[in-house]
């Protein structure tokens, strides 16, 4: 095998869900969800995924975010995967749990049925101002550090730091996984994992990438993905000159009210009138009047 062999990326929503949104795949979902929580593989039993169909319409939308949302063991877990950076990444997805944990209590059921509710989030930009690549939120007193309720849960997985130091070999050998790009990538995780799991999903990232239709799929998915991240950066940076030059406009604007009045209290202290001064800028009375109370000593 050529090390340098591109392969479909799973980092790529499309085939994300193919290996993780599919129940087939169910010994490799329960590992990928212990692994990354933290949680004993043994206490997972049954996975149901709610969305696990890829429709041709999905291909034609044009956005970077996926979710999977399952039932495990009457705990909501929902995985996120976003690769392009959004805007209030934060509160949409604080808004986001609050509706999976809500809406899982029907009219009559008591507060006591709602279920523990997990949002699993794996991101390929940088989200936090720290070195870590695992950020894990809970609902905390904050003096005392005691824990509200282990209903709410909110985890962040940034994937560009994955590497730049060692915590946890497990859960680094699932994101180095998802942020393979070729064949090369795949051997190195394949020669140092010790989970079955992850050497399952690289045979499967392989027959994946050896499908002429699922990789024709996937590029097509990257372009409209390369193409929404062009826009947004385009539209950022008109954003950003715009700014700098409504900046630069009202800084003229401030700079001019300031040379004009600076004029009025000059004319105003050689003894002309408010309506004189009026006439000779051309500007309104009130205007002058404004100026003059403002700066009266």
């Amino acid at each position: 095998m050529n090390k340098d062999e591109k392969i479909v990326k799973l980092k790529l929503d499309v085939i994300f869900k193919r290996v993780f949104g599919n129940e087939k795949n169910e010994k490799i979902i329960a590992a990928f969800i212990s692994d990354l929580l933290e949680i004993p593989r043994k206490s997972i039993k049954k996975i149901y995924i709610n969305n696990v169909e890829l429709t041709p319409e999905y291909l034609e939308q044009k956005f970077s975010r996926l979710d999977l949302k399952m039932d495990v063991d009457g705990r909501i877990i929902n995985i996120e995967l976003q690769v392009n950076k959004e805007s209030f990444f934060k509160e949409r997805t604080l808004f986001y749990w609050s509706k999976l944990y809500s809406e899982e209590l029907l009219a009559g059921d008591e507060y006591t049925e709602l279920k523990q509710t997990i949002c699993i989030n794996i991101i390929n930009f940088n989200l936090f101002e720290c070195e870590d690549y695992h950020s894990n939120f809970k609902i905390l007193e904050s003096e005392r550090k005691e824990l509200l309720t282990d209903k709410f849960a909110i985890h962040f997985f940034e994937l560009k730091k994955v590497g730049k130091y060692r915590k946890n070999k497990r859960m680094e050998d699932w994101l180095n996984l998802i942020n393979a790009e070729t064949e090369g990538d795949l051997m190195a995780i394949q020669q140092s994992t010790t989970i079955p799991e992850v050497q399952d999903t690289i045979v499967m990232l392989r027959h994946l990438s050896a499908d002429q239709q699922v990789r024709q799929e996937a590029y097509y998915r990257e372009r409209l993905l390369h193409d929404e991240a062009s826009a947004l950066g385009s539209a950022r940076r008109e954003g950003e000159a715009k700014g700098r030059a409504e900046g630069r406009a009202e800084g003229r604007a401030e700079g001019e009210e300031k040379k004009e009045a600076e004029i009025i209290i000059r004319m105003y202290k050689k003894g002309k009138s408010p309506e004189q001064i009026s006439d000779d800028l051309e500007i309104s009375i009130e205007r002058v009047i404004t100026v003059i109370n403002n700066n009266a000593e």
